[in-house]
């Protein structure tokens, strides 16, 4: 049996949602409510490149009755047991089917950080609610209702987004990360990104002399004073681009692929955009 603080009160019949990532678990977790058992396998403020399941965990997997997963290559560590689960007959909702993708800027490899862009996250709440409503069987109702609530909240924070955004002057409406996260965002945002210190899309790449002299390069050029690192990852690097770009530069950490820890600024998905989207404002304003 599994059971998940915060969830019980409904008994123990409910069907299980099995969810990856702990981005995605929020949001299932918002519209299926008490009507369903969701369990988030990735730990807070972890990195959803490397995490891997314990052997209990891959078992609730194949046992539950729908599993939600990114599906872009994101759960590099995760992916053999939800490919394992599919063929166990375990139903299968994969957010990566249902937006409109990006590509890398410097590889052929599907972006999927599409949670960077809210109007993509709608288009994955509008394409999972009535999955899960149908799974709620009588409590589907309930679900179709927070679905609606929660696009509606997403619709606010595009909002919020665009204007703050869009507030900066365009030649300073450019980020520097230590590992692209922000393609969607960018898209959406009429955002450049100048670079980032990890090639490709997985943080599991080492960038060479090569990658931090093009980057130093871009943040001499653009003039940029604060370049962003995830927040779940050692910002070293980030320093030593800030001492090697010879500039004032700051290092702002932003929540990219993982919730704070739970009663900390962005321990839902909502509010990590608008922690972002405050840290990003003042970090190319300052």
């Amino acid at each position: 049996v599994v059971s998940l603080a915060g969830c019980s009160g409904v008994g123990p019949d409910r069907p299980t949602v099995v969810v990856t990532t702990n981005i995605l678990g929020d949001i299932v977790q918002n519209l299926a409510g008490e009507e369903l058992e969701v369990v988030t396998f990735m730990p807070r403020d972890a990195d959803p490149h490397s995490f891997e399941l314990s052997a209990q965990d891959a078992a609730t997997m194949r046992s539950a009755d729908l599993v939600v997963s990114n599906g872009l290559g994101l759960e590099e560590g995760v992916q053999h047991h939800v490919d394992a689960s599919a063929a166990d007959g375990v139903a299968q909702f994969v957010a990566g089917d249902h937006v409109e993708t990006l590509g890398y800027l410097d590889s052929d490899a599907v972006d999927p950080h599409f949670w960077t862009d809210p109007t993509q996250t709608a288009r994955v709440v509008d394409a999972l609610a009535p999955v899960l409503a149908e799974l709620a069987g009588a409590g589907g109702q309930a679900v179709t209702d927070a679905g609606d609530a929660y696009v509606a909240e997403l619709e606010a924070v595009d909002a919020e987004m665009a204007a703050g955004l869009q507030a900066i002057p365009a030649e300073h409406r450019a980020l520097v990360t230590n590992h692209h996260v922000f393609g969607y965002l960018a898209r959406r945002y009429d955002v450049r990104i100048l670079g980032a210190a990890v090639p490709g899309g997985t943080t599991l790449a080492a960038p060479s002399a090569s990658d931090l002299q093009e980057l130093v390069d871009a943040i001499d050029s653009a003039g940029v004073r604060t370049i962003f690192a995830d927040s779940s990852q050692p910002d070293r690097l980030m320093r030593v681009l800030a001492d090697e770009a010879g500039r004032d530069v700051s290092v702002v950490p932003l929540l990219t692929e993982s919730l704070a820890p739970e009663g900390q600024p962005g321990d839902t998905y909502l509010d990590m955009m608008r922690q972002n989207l405050q840290r990003i404002t003042d970090g190319l304003t300052r």
